[in-house]
């Protein structure tokens, strides 16, 4: 009788148990699926209003991902990276650093942690531990990331004006295949003042030329200072608007003198350069009057018509509307300046300055 009982009662407690696990394994699936429903919505959110160029709304959608779903690598990713975009360092540097802590992360997830977080001290101004946070790890040696390491410590020597490092940095650049870096190089040796290494390295290149010959006319020594920038504008003509006063100023001898004008003469024949017309007018080369008049009806210029105005009110108030053209204007970001740049203040792009000037672009 006993045994028939406790037959019966398992016959009942089969069921029942079956019932149990069905419904517990429904309550799972119930509630992941709430869990990745609510996920994704935040998710797409943000990626929406990042579509949309609303980073400020993306970062919050982002936040609320992140606290859903802490263990997500991908997502404080996306997060440090929109805080370092938005100019948020220090909350993208504390978003970084957790993912550094974190024992789980993959050896890839690490590096890339690693390497976002070089770039938030960069980006920070901190530039001492952005090169800590890349030569103090194992990153330079990563197949991933060796090249845009590489850039990014480029950068952080050339804000730091480390012209050594840098100069090491753009060579391992260059053998690793990532392009010609020598006219950089070159500007590197020159920051230097070591012009005669520039000029073996890069010879097309104008600036060694042009600021040793500065140093020679500095120092009273005129014929060597011609020498250069007449080696200047045949190794570059391009940048003979920028040296062509330099040229005729440096011209102490006839032989000098008449080298100077059949060079200018030359390559304002070719160019119609006005920058090489005011150095050729200052030379004696031909009437002012003339010369400009003559300029006016091969290239329309403001600035040429100021100095055709017989009115001194009148001129000085052309010329002084003029003043803006005369500029140079960096090629990448814009930046204009009276003076001209070998890297562009506002960019730091190097040889971003065409030679001629805002109106003759």
């Amino acid at each position: 009788m006993t045994f028939v009982i406790d037959w019966i009662w398992l016959l009942l407690a089969l069921p029942v148990a079956f019932g149990l696990g069905w419904f517990f394994s429904r309550l799972d699936v119930w509630q992941w699926k709430l869990e990745s429903r609510h996920q994704p919505r935040a998710y797409f959110k943000g990626l929406n209003h990042l579509l949309n160029g609303q980073q400020d709304h993306a970062v919050d959608s982002f936040i609320e991902a992140v606290q859903n779903d802490p263990d997500t690598s991908e997502l404080h990713f996306t997060l440090g990276n929109l805080f370092r975009r938005r100019g948020e360092y220090d909350r993208a540097v504390r978003v970084h650093e957790h993912l550094l802590a974190r024992a789980d992360l993959t050896s890839l997830d690490r590096e890339r942690a690693q390497f976002a977080l070089a770039q938030d001290y960069a980006k920070a101004g901190l530039l001492d531990r952005a090169e800590a946070a890349i030569t103090g790890t194992s990153l330079g040696l990563s197949k991933l990331k060796t090249r845009e390491a590489q850039q990014l410590l480029l950068s952080i020597y050339e804000r730091g004006r480390d012209w050594a490092g840098a100069g090491q940095m753009a060579e391992q650049l260059e053998m690793s295949g990532a392009g010609s870096y020598t006219k950089r190089r070159a500007h590197y040796l020159c920051e230097q003042q070591l012009f005669e290494a520039a000029m073996t390295l890069s010879p097309t290149s104008p600036r060694a030329y042009i600021e040793l010959a500065r140093q020679h006319m500095d120092a009273g020594d005129f014929s060597a200072s011609h020498v250069l920038l007449a080696s200047a504008a045949s190794h570059a003509p391009q940048a003979l608007p920028l040296l062509a006063f330099q040229l005729w100023a440096t011209a102490k001898t006839d032989d000098h003198k008449q080298r100077s004008i059949q060079t200018l003469a030359a390559a304002y024949a070719e160019s119609h350069s006005l920058a090489v017309l005011e150095a050729l007018v200052g030379a004696g080369w031909q009437d002012a009057r003339i010369a400009y008049a003559a300029h006016l009806l091969k290239e329309p210029s403001l600035v040429a018509a100021s100095y055709l105005i017989e009115s001194p009110e009148t001129q000085a108030a052309l010329q002084k509307a003029c003043e803006p053209l005369k500029r140079y204007r960096c090629a990448a970001c814009g930046f204009e300046a009276k003076q001209y740049f070998w890297q562009c203040p506002g960019c730091q792009a190097w040889d971003s300055y065409p030679f001629k000037r805002v109106e003759e672009l």
